[in-house]
């Protein structure tokens, strides 16, 4: 065992409990340095984990397969064990704590036998925040170890910051793949039975048998959405599945906006957005998840936790996210489920022309002919969020950033406009608690249904999701009364098709013609029309300037269909339905109010 820097008595029983428990061979402090990156890198190549990238395309990087069934969340086997059943809600599975703490403490026992295990303290957001939020995990699989230290402040500095006494959640993670001596491992081990249990009493996360992504990596959505959530509802915050960016106007006027939308919809794209507009800038603070404090001045002010990007590969290419492109580019990443080249680097469906030949995410032979495609649809790039080109400065500030807009966004193929403004906060929160998207890769299931999502966030709430619209209508009074220091609400969708299935809008870069009229939304400038479903633009409102669209598109992605929305109420009311009680009045308002005003349209 490497000797604990820390004399922090509860960390350390905690540590000897998970030790005995699941009697690993030895115990190695994480620091986070580079000599230690160098080593667990090295032995995860030697293993056969991890193939190591061609050093002149992609420096210091690694390319990973994982088992076949361990691809992307589990939500089916997500837990929120919260005490009183009540309190996970519809959305959550929910089993009793002592319950699941029986069921996995026999799954634990022995789990790491002929393993390592690997202490690992991390932070969630800036080590120099007023109340740093600290974690430790607890894992057997060293490829977690690595995205660890990409995805989050890992390591000495942050043992060292915890001193004898600070809180923390404990993460234990166990792949659930014991050895026995003499035996070969193989180079992805996982377990059929997957547990992503999580305690939001006790703020603990216990996770079992996945070694990928949120499953595994117990920072990201475990901790910083679905345990930060709960402690959001209690202090008066919020913990949200949101990019951040800072987008300044040719004439140098910075606005701040937040937006939520369910994994796969372009949230990165937008995070790292190259407008098509001259003279805009976009600048990443996030790309994935907002914690959301009420400022001093009344404002509402956002940070994100993370210090790395965890991306779907798939799509993301010049086109559609040069800026991604250009982080990947420097290197010190880890490439999941994506294809090899044969000369050492990564290629994912949508980077262009194919090569002749490559690795798919199987190990198998791959040519253009091939009918399965060469990368997992989830397939994910982990690299640092710092070789960002265009990381905001605020990114580093502990206050964050003042935010301006909420955009709330899903896949649809119909029905929802390009852009709607809300009327007001608590019809912004309808907005946001109606969301829907049409499922994609990023969970296991059926892939094309349309499913609610409320603020991008139905896989992420750590408690009963009515409680938590009731939060977000609660917010409005952290604005000192002022309604006009909250942020305006819209709701946006790329996504819509013609009938011969065609997108109508272009999307990616063009997207920043849409941020300006938010913006000019927000200054009383850009024009909208009243609609039954909330302030839309209108085609001549937005800036098209150079760009080669036929105006009939422009006027379908605007379109307000009164058929569409009359049968999508039936939907909206068999969702509310099934928080009974719970969901909050002023939602059923909102919903009475629309039917009324469709039925007058």
């Amino acid at each position: 065992m490497s000797h604990p820097h820390t004399s922090h008595p509860r960390l350390l029983a905690w540590i000897d409990e998970v030790a005995a428990l699941t009697t690993p061979d030895r115990i190695v402090w994480c620091d986070g340095s580079d000599a230690e990156w160098t080593r667990l890198t090295d032995e995860l190549v030697e293993s056969g984990a991890l193939v190591r990238l061609d050093p002149e395309k992609k420096p210091n990087s690694f390319w990973a397969r994982t088992d076949p069934s361990d691809v992307a969340r589990v939500e089916e086997r997500t837990f929120i064990c919260s005490a009183d059943e009540a309190d996970a809600g519809p959305t959550n599975n929910w089993m009793a704590p002592a319950e699941m703490k029986t069921l996995m403490t026999e799954l634990y026992r022995g789990s790491m036998k002929g393993r390592t295990m690997y202490v690992v303290p991390f932070c969630m957001g800036p080590l120099d925040a007023e109340n740093p939020m600290f974690g430790v995990e607890l894992t057997d699989s060293p490829y977690v170890v690595a995205s660890m230290r990409i995805m989050t402040r890992m390591g000495a500095e942050v043992l060292s910051a915890m001193g004898d006494d600070a809180d923390f959640v404990p993460c234990l993670h166990s792949i659930g793949a014991p050895l026995e001596e003499g035996q070969r491992d193989v180079a992805w081990p996982c377990n059929e039975t997957k547990y992503i249990s999580h305690f939001p009493e006790t703020r603990e996360i216990w996770s079992f048998g996945s070694g990928y992504g949120g499953n595994s990596l117990l920072g990201k959505k475990c901790y910083a959405l679905r345990i930060a959530s709960v402690a959001a509802r209690d202090e008066g915050w919020l913990a949200e599945h949101m990019l951040i960016m800072k987008l300044t106007s040719p004439e140098g006027q910075v606005r701040y906006i937040a937006g939520a939308f369910p994994s796969a919809c372009g949230k990165t794209n937008l995070a790292m957005l190259e407008p098509t507009l001259p003279g805009w800038k976009v600048e990443t603070v996030g790309d994935d998840i907002a914690w959301m404090r009420f400022g001093e001045d009344g404002r509402l002010w956002a940070t994100n936790p993370e210090f790395g990007l965890f991306g779907v590969a798939p799509g993301t290419d010049f086109h559609t996210n040069p800026n991604a492109m250009r982080t990947l580019a420097k290197g010190n990443s880890v490439f999941t489920n994506v294809a090899l080249t044969d000369d050492g680097d990564i290629w994912w469906e949508g980077m262009g022309e194919p090569p002749a030949h490559l690795t798919d995410w199987k190990g198998q032979d791959w040519t253009p002919e091939s009918e399965a495609p060469s990368s997992h649809p989830n397939s994910r790039f982990c690299t640092p969020i710092e070789q960002c080109p265009i990381l905001a400065d605020e990114y580093h500030d502990p206050r964050g950033v003042p935010i301006d807009a909420i955009l709330f966004g899903g896949r649809r193929k119909t029905t929802i406009p390009l852009v709607t403004e809300a009327r007001d906060w608590v019809h912004g929160v309808y907005l946001g608690a109606t969301l829907s998207s049409e499922t994609t890769a990023a969970a296991v299931g059926q892939v094309g249904v349309v499913r609610r999502d409320p603020m991008a966030m139905l896989p992420f709430i750590g408690y009963h999701a009515g409680d938590y619209f009731q939060h977000w209508i609660d917010m409005a009074k952290g604005a000192s009364g002022d309604a006009s220091k909250l942020p305006k609400v819209f709701y946006v969708n790329w996504f819509r098709r013609d009938a011969d299935g065609g997108f109508l809008w272009p999307g990616f870069g063009e997207n920043s013609r849409v941020l300006k009229w938010v913006v000019e939304r927000l200054d009383g400038k850009a024009d909208a029309v009243e609609t039954p479903i909330g302030h839309v633009a209108t085609p001549a409102s937005l800036d098209l300037t150079g760009l080669d669209i036929d105006p009939a598109a422009v006027e379908a992605v605007l379109r307000v269909d009164t058929d569409e929305w009359l049968a999508e109420l039936p939907q909206i009311t068999e969702w509310f339905e099934k928080f009974g009680d719970k969901l909050p009045a002023v939602l059923w308002a909102e919903l009475d109010a629309l039917r009324a005003r469709l039925a007058d349209a």
